[in-house]
Order: structure tokens, then sequence, then C-alpha cells
């Protein structure tokens, strides 16, 4: 097994494991990526984001898409794992980990004073796999989000 940052040419792979994911997680429907809106995301001229697609011999097993924060709190950055996916029939052989290992020596490289992520609550073998290195549920914060005509009608308040 092995990880490698993704490429242009990883675009069609990446796509295909977006969907992957939201099929497991039964948000299929939600997926509205493209590869053209993937390129420039990860690899326009001003980048905000980064994947490392995971290999189990020479076959793609899996992927880690994230990007940087900052926390005011901690006075430094942050790395924000917005998706990590490991295909069914490679799970349970420490991909999953490893993308995880992988992201945690790169947020200490960049001088990261923490790792986060959202994980749905019913997805027991995933908090199973957080518990076990460590991370701790943010009970007393909850996920506020802002999306379509509502984002829409704030930006365009006056």
């Amino acid at each position: 097994m092995g990880i490698q940052p993704a490429t242009t040419s990883d675009l069609p792979l990446l796509l295909r494991f977006i969907r992957e994911l939201a099929e497991y997680e039964r948000l299929a429907d939600q997926v509205t990526a493209t590869e053209e809106g993937l390129r420039t995301a990860l690899f326009g001229g001003e980048p905000v984001a980064h994947a490392v697609i995971g290999y189990a011999g020479d076959e793609p097993a899996g992927f880690a898409l994230f990007f940087f924060t900052f926390s005011t709190f901690v006075g430094k950055p942050g790395l924000y794992l917005e998706d990590l996916y490991v295909r069914p029939e490679f799970r349970r052989q420490g991909l999953g980990r490893q993308l995880l290992v992988h992201l945690a020596r790169l947020a200490i490289a960049r001088g990261c004073g923490r790792m986060e992520w959202s994980v749905l609550d019913w997805n027991e073998p995933a908090l199973r796999v957080y518990r076990s290195i460590g991370a701790q549920p943010m009970s007393d914060w909850t996920v506020q989000r802002l999306t379509g005509p509502a984002l829409e009608t704030l930006a365009a308040t006056a």
C-alpha cells in the first residue's frame, strides 16, 4: 500500500470515488461535482483543496481530500479532512489509517495545531477507527451550513 498526491490524470478516479462515497453515505443525490470543478479546485491557479490517492499494490483503493484552515484560538493553521474513502473490498487492511497517518504527518510538517473532520453519526466502522487513533467528538459544537438560495440571499443583503 502506498499514498500518492492526486494529479490531473486522477480526476475521473476522484470523481468516481466521490460518487461511491456519496452512495455509501446515502447522499448520492447531492453530488453535483464535475471533473472540471475538481480540476479548478485542486489544480487551478489558486488551489483550495488537495487530494491523495491510497493504493493497494497498483490498484487505487481510496482517497482523502483535505484543505487548510486557521484557528484564531490556537493561532495556527489546521488541516480539515473533507472526505476519506476506502473502497469496500480494501477495507480492514489499514489503508484508512494510513491515509490518516499521512495527513497527520502533513499537518505536523505544515505547523498545524489540529486536524479535524466530520463523520456521520451512524457510521460506526469509521467512528471505531477514529476512536482507535485518539480522535475526540466535539459534542458541544454543531455544524452549520449555508447553501443554495439561503447563501445567495445573504450575499445579496445590503
